[in-house]
């Protein structure tokens, strides 16, 4: 083999070393990632089984509790809407102390072939001034942003 040979021979190498290395972050991150939608986003997306976050305001009137006296655990169903679309989430435990009807929240889980988001994951707004920026810009484009205090989230 010649010099010339050898150089290309190593450039070669390095380079599929450092393609395989790529690659499997790439994969390994993708796995881990989560989409966040609106509801008028998710109505439009294709059904998957990967974990979403969804955010929007709990729709007024569609909070729903009950008890599962077999495991001790609180099952809460509401309705999360951006003005546009809804999307029905199901939880079991026990909700932030800051949710409530009309405020923003932000839930991960699963989308159902029912079209049921079941959440493993739900989060209230912290405050009176702060609302997710995904969500305010949501709330923007659909028309429905109300409440000239509320600054989006950094």
């Amino acid at each position: 083999m010649s010099k010339k040979q050898k150089r290309f021979a190593l450039i070669a190498g390095v380079f599929v070393v450092a393609a395989v290395g790529i690659s499997l972050v790439l994969t390994a991150l993708s796995n881990s990632i989560t989409y966040f939608y609106t509801p008028s986003e998710l109505a439009d997306a294709p059904l998957s089984s990967r974990p979403i976050r969804l955010g929007g305001l709990v729709m007024e009137g569609s909070l729903d509790t009950s008890q599962d006296s077999a495991n001790q655990k609180q099952m809460v169903s509401f309705v999360i809407t951006d003005g546009g679309a809804t999307t029905k989430v199901a939880y079991t435990g026990i909700l932030p102390d800051l949710f409530r009807e009309g405020q923003g929240v932000i839930v991960q889980g699963r989308l159902g072939a029912d079209g049921v988001l079941a959440a493993d994951t739900v989060l209230a707004k912290h405050d009176e001034n702060y609302m997710p920026k995904e969500v305010a810009d949501a709330l923007k484009e659909q028309g429905h942003w109300q409440d000239d205090t509320a600054k989006p989230g950094y």
